[in-house]
């Protein structure tokens, strides 16, 4: 593994899903990683190689809590965030309470880890961090509208760190996972599953139709080796798509109008 920040790497959400795949890459690769999670045994693994994975229960919304951790950490070289959760249902109806547990957990948790991280790495002169999005973040998923918005928030961050941390030796990038096959399927909250009224029976469709495409998914693991091959880049991309075909599917949306994109869209997600 070609790396150029250093072997010290901090992940967030590293339990499941992408978040251990990450972990188990970096850690098979030489580095000594640090992985929280609000769900985790705490433990210490030693890989081949001489890397190893230390994992520690941790909520990354509790602010202070996790502030004090990272800068407590021995060093952090590369960060991963990639701590999330999904709410689905349409835009009228949603509720506060979930849309604040959605940014709470999507956007001001990875704003919570990522602040102390690029904080050591600036005074280091080194660093690179990878925030974790989602395909969703560039293209807005109907009935996933508060899931889309945290993913889009974390696109704009992304790219503002990338312009302020650039002269501290800094890189900074976003990778979009589409469709991928994980537990977060199973713990996507859907609100007002239950109404039948206006949204009920579109709403549901939606939602299988979203469980579907994941579980044929890619596997976390293909995220994990676009990580691993981002710390081998002086000057890593601002984003990167996971798959040939989603990175030809943003190239195509890019040039088609609003309405057709729009088109394909609601027959994708919305179907009668």
């Amino acid at each position: 593994m070609k790396n150029y920040y250093g072997k010290n790497v901090f992940i967030t959400g590293a339990s499941s899903g992408i978040g251990k795949a990450c972990a188990e890459a970096f850690a098979s690769n030489g580095c000594n990683v640090t992985g929280i999670s609000r769900n985790t045994e705490e433990s210490t693994e030693q890989f081949p190689g001489g890397g190893s994975l230390t994992m520690r229960k941790l909520d990354v919304k509790n602010e202070e809590a996790v502030r004090k951790f990272i800068n407590d950490l021995p060093g952090v070289d590369i960060a991963v965030l990639c701590a999330g959760m999904g709410v689905a249902g349409p835009a009228e109806t949603a509720s506060m309470e979930l849309t604040r547990m959605q940014m709470e957990t999507n956007y001001f948790g990875t704003l919570n880890a990522a602040g102390p991280c690029l904080g050591r790495m600036r005074k280091q002169g080194r660093g690179l961090l990878i925030v974790i999005g989602s395909i969703a973040g560039r293209v807005s998923i109907p009935m996933q509208s508060q899931y889309s918005a945290s993913k889009y928030a974390l696109e704009a961050f992304t790219d503002a760190v990338r312009m302020e941390m650039k002269s501290f030796g800094v890189r900074a990038c976003i990778i979009e996972p589409g469709d991928t096959k994980t537990g977060f399927t199973s713990a996507r909250i859907t609100q007002n599953e239950d109404d039948q009224s206006v949204y009920g029976n579109v709403l549901l469709k939606s939602v299988a139709k979203m469980a579907s495409d994941e579980q044929k998914g890619r596997s976390p693991e293909s995220v994990a080796r676009i990580a691993i091959s981002l710390a081998g880049k002086k000057e890593p991309p601002a984003r990167i798509p996971v798959g040939l075909d989603y990175k030809a599917l943003m190239f195509l949306l890019r040039l088609m109008p609003d309405r057709c994109k729009e088109f394909i869209l609601r027959k994708l997600y919305l179907p009668k």
